[in-house]
């Protein structure tokens, strides 16, 4: 199913001060389970003998997303509605795809356990509950839901950082930072004893970002009229805010020089954009979560499969360094898994939504996007809260599904992108050289451990 597409002209792009979001947003939003949880579990199980998945998985990762940006920058459309423009089936996939991801309320569930710790007890399903619903209130009366995302997520990233900066100080030895740098240079390629398959497909889907969290790039940077982005209405609340004019599908513009230098000067910031927030940030929380993880937690008997971990980690700086720290560091990772969370419906709402109005409801004056949207959200929020109160409340076990079907999620879409930018744009700015390169590299490295661990299941039964 191809769909009409209109020529406008490519708009003069912001300084790069100005063009700052999506990758805060994709960080604000990925910083939590991996690096809060399942990367710190690894190196306590593994030691620091894994940080070079982590930085490989990153510097692959950063090849995907400008792909997905690419796409949007130069059509305003989303690479999901891209894919469907071949086939509808792909969209109902990842959408399917994402709902299976993020149904899992994994991310909430472990900030509420980490609340539990921090105020001495409660029951943290019922406080998820209440945690989901309240995020379901709080987009329900967003304006427009772009700004609240990443203000939301601007804090959790600020907030985090000081986190980081403290431990550095008080916490990491030099002897820490040594060994850190010689396992990332002598280890790599190696997987330490006791880490599965299952577990290092789900630490690379959990490191940055990963499955459908990466997609939604399309839609935060159309948001923040990025390119062609500038020319589609952006997704607002039907309760609190004005619906903007409906405009075509999709966009091209003339393919003269003024708009060639503009759009060499998107693809430009666009990169310096993402690489600074998304990549840098990324690899400096994984990097000393990691180590703090390595200085506190390595060489113990007593770790559990579940975020508890975390609370003998809080008891080990209030009696290393003092009480304050452990105060802080439960604070951040609870307001940080929430947050996360936010983030998550978010994701699933506007990739369902933006798929369904567009091949199903184009004409329909009752189901805008935006109602979509909202009506998602809370489907998720619902079905969510279900499996919590249903018995499914380990938080360490729904992070593990939840990016597993991450992983594969991104082998899946890899490939997609690949046909989409060498056939579906135009050759000035088509996907080609270095860049193709990388993206071939990026499916090899998400199908190999696919693979693996589909062959260790197999010989497991």
């Amino acid at each position: 199913m191809l769909t009409e597409t209109t020529t406008r002209e490519l708009p003069e792009p912001p300084s790069l001060r100005r063009m700052v979001g999506p990758g805060v947003v994709a960080v604000g939003i990925g910083m939590a389970a991996g690096e809060i949880i399942l990367w710190p579990y690894l190196t306590a199980l593994g030691g620091l003998g894994l940080l070079w998945l982590a930085f490989t998985t990153l510097a692959v990762q950063f090849v995907i997303n400008m792909e997905i940006e690419r796409y949007t920058l130069a059509t305003g459309q989303t690479v999901v509605a891209g894919f469907s423009r071949w086939w509808k089936g792909w969209g109902i996939i990842i959408c399917l795809a994402g709902a299976f991801q993020y149904v899992w309320p994994g991310w909430a569930t472990s900030g509420s356990a980490v609340f539990t710790y921090l105020v001495g007890g409660g029951d943290a399903t019922w406080i998820t509950v209440a945690v989901l619903a309240a995020i379901g209130v709080f987009l329900t009366f967003s304006k427009v839901i772009y700004k609240t995302v990443e203000r939301v997520e601007t804090v959790k990233v600020a907030l985090t950082l000081f986190f980081l900066a403290v431990v550095v100080v008080f916490v990491i030895s030099l002897s820490t930072w040594g060994e850190g740098a010689k396992a990332t240079v002598t280890e790599f390629g190696q997987i330490p004893a006791g880490i599965t398959f299952t577990m290092l497909l789900s630490a690379i889907g959990a490191a940055g970002a990963g499955g459908v969290h990466n997609l939604v790039l399309s839609n935060w940077i159309r948001d923040k009229r990025y390119g062609m982005g500038a020319h589609v209405p952006r997704l607002i609340s039907p309760i609190t805010g004005q619906e903007e004019a409906a405009g075509a599908d999709r966009y091209t513009f003339p393919l003269d020089e003024t708009s060639l230098s503009r759009w060499n000067l998107w693809w430009k910031r666009a990169n310096a954009e993402h690489l600074v927030t998304f990549v840098a940030v990324c690899f400096v929380t994984i990097g000393v979560m990691s180590l703090l993880a390595y200085e506190t937690l390595f060489g113990r008997d007593d770790l559990k499969n579940d975020p508890s971990f975390l609370r003998i980690q809080g008891d080990i700086f209030a009696a290393e360094v003092g009480e304050w720290l452990k105060l802080l560091f439960l604070a951040v990772a609870a307001v940080s898994l929430w947050a996360a969370a936010m983030g998550l419906l978010d994701i699933i709402g506007r990739v369902a939504s933006d798929f369904l109005r567009r091949n199903y409801l184009q004409t329909s004056t009752r189901w805008t996007e935006s109602r979509l949207y909202l009506l998602v959200v809370w489907i998720e929020i619902v079905l969510g809260s279900a499996i919590l109160l249903a018995g499914f409340t380990q938080p360490l076990g729904l992070l593990i599904v939840s990016t597993c079907a991450a992983s594969v999620v991104t082998l899946l879409y890899s490939i997609l992108l690949v046909r989409l930018n060498t056939r579906d744009l135009p050759a000035p700015i088509k996907l080609r050289g270095w860049r193709l390169g990388g993206l071939l590299v990026a499916i090899g490295f998400y199908g190999f451990f696919a693979v693996a661990m589909i062959v260790t299941q197999l010989d497991r039964l």
